[in-house]
């Protein structure tokens, strides 16, 4: 019976990362900034073209152009250096003539007024908007440190405050709740920190006394059978409860951004994961193949060793009961590090990869056995790659399986 394809996808919104890099021209971004100087220069160009047309037209009425001459000649001889007045005619000629120069020269005068106020109020402009963007930068500078303040707090520093100066204006009402959120947010998370340290010391300790009782009891070779199959079965509940504990203390803590980063190859981390699932592989039939290339990244070795591990187990655990196989790759791609598994393995739906990374959520009940873990393990390695400022991606394999690629920057 033929499947239907699942419907594509539409690609996910990109979401705003205050730890993004600057644009590589950010003035030609429309910032505020931007937009004030636009509105500041827009408003003296718009008010000096106003001003120019109303002193033009004040001029123009004063002169009375092309009106009569006040005065006419009646007799005599009138000599000009400017116009070019004739030698002997009537008046009404000479009246004409002069008329007509005098007319020119208060068009000459309007002409040169026009011209020179354009000149400058293109210079005035320019000042205007030089001087608009000066003080646009000013007016917005407490945005800039609200900005890197919320750029350090998104890298976990939660210690930073903004601690604005300056007049009780809505910029500082502005910074100071924001100082007041970072406060809150770090108590909280300072008692989430502590309580994981709690939790870690109350939640182990009476599970391996268990472990412990329960192993004693299992090496009495006098106890019932009765007895060592139900002392069994309560040791692997026991076991099932740490990995429990160990994966959610590990999911807490890696919720943090990395501080302390060293240099780790992925193709180191792959291999050790590999090893560490080679003998689960062989018993299950699964055969582990790839390539791994260097692929340096700055990070915690400890977590990203997990990342693979948890990968690698859950490529071999849910897998085709037979001739399965797990592709193991790492390399560098377009600057940044990568490591994709590959297996075969049961058909996932298209809309059911992103429930695999929620915590407690599988794909169908089969994935529920204790024997194959408790469920956080694609929760996990979302968190660290997120805390290392890289991401994880999955796409459902052609006949089944998946293709996890985890990317993180070099």
């Amino acid at each position: 019976m033929a499947t239907t394809p699942a419907p594509p996808q539409a690609p996910p919104k990109p979401t705003w990362d205050p730890r993004r890099p600057e644009q590589p021209f950010p003035w030609l971004r429309p910032t505020i900034r931007i937009r004030l100087t636009l509105l500041y220069g827009g408003m003296f160009l718009i008010a000096g073209i106003l001003l120019l047309s109303i002193i033009y037209l004040l001029a123009a009425q004063a002169l009375n152009v092309g009106s009569d001459l006040p005065f006419k000649i009646t007799e005599g001889k009138v000599t000009s250096q400017v116009c070019d007045l004739p030698g002997q005619a009537s008046p009404d000629v000479f009246n004409r003539a002069m008329s007509e120069c005098v007319n020119e020269q208060r068009q000459h005068a309007l002409d040169s007024l026009l011209s020179r106020s354009l000149l400058a109020l293109l210079g005035l402009a320019i000042i205007a908007f030089a001087f608009g963007y000066a003080m646009a930068g000013r007016v917005l500078s407490p945005l800039g440190r609200i900005t890197r303040t919320a750029r350090a707090v998104a890298g976990s520093d939660l210690s930073r405050r903004i601690e604005l100066d300056g007049p009780d204006d809505e910029l500082k009402e502005l910074a100071d709740t924001f100082d007041d959120m970072l406060e809150r947010l770090q108590r909280a998370f300072t008692a989430q920190q502590r309580f994981v340290g709690n939790a870690s010391h109350e939640l182990r300790t009476p599970l391996a006394i268990n472990r412990t009782l329960l192993e004693v009891h299992l090496s009495d070779p006098n106890a019932p059978v009765e007895l060592q199959q139900l002392g069994k079965t309560l040791l692997a509940t026991n076991e099932r409860s740490e990995q429990l504990v160990e994966g959610l203390l590990l999911l807490a803590r890696s919720d943090n951004q990395i501080v302390e980063r060293k240099p780790v190859d992925l193709a180191e981390v792959a291999e050790q994961a590999i090893d560490q699932v080679h003998a689960e592989a062989a018993a299950k039939g699964v055969v582990i193949r790839g390539e791994q290339k260097p692929a340096v990244v700055q990070g915690n070795g400890v977590l990203l060793e997990r990342i693979a591990l948890n990968l690698v187990q859950n490529a071999v655990r849910y897998n085709v009961p037979e001739d399965g196989w797990v592709e193991v790759n790492t390399e560098v791609q377009h600057g940044q590090a990568v490591l994709v598994v590959a297996n075969t393995g049961p058909v996932v739906p298209a809309y059911e990869v992103d429930n695999l990374f929620e915590p407690f959520r599988r794909l169908r009940t089969e994935r529920t056995g204790s024997d194959k873990g408790v469920g956080l393990g694609l929760s996990i390695v979302r968190s660290v790659a997120r805390a290392h400022g890289g991401h994880i991606s999955a796409q459902p394999r052609e006949g089944g399986g998946l293709v996890l690629r985890v990317t993180l920057p070099v």
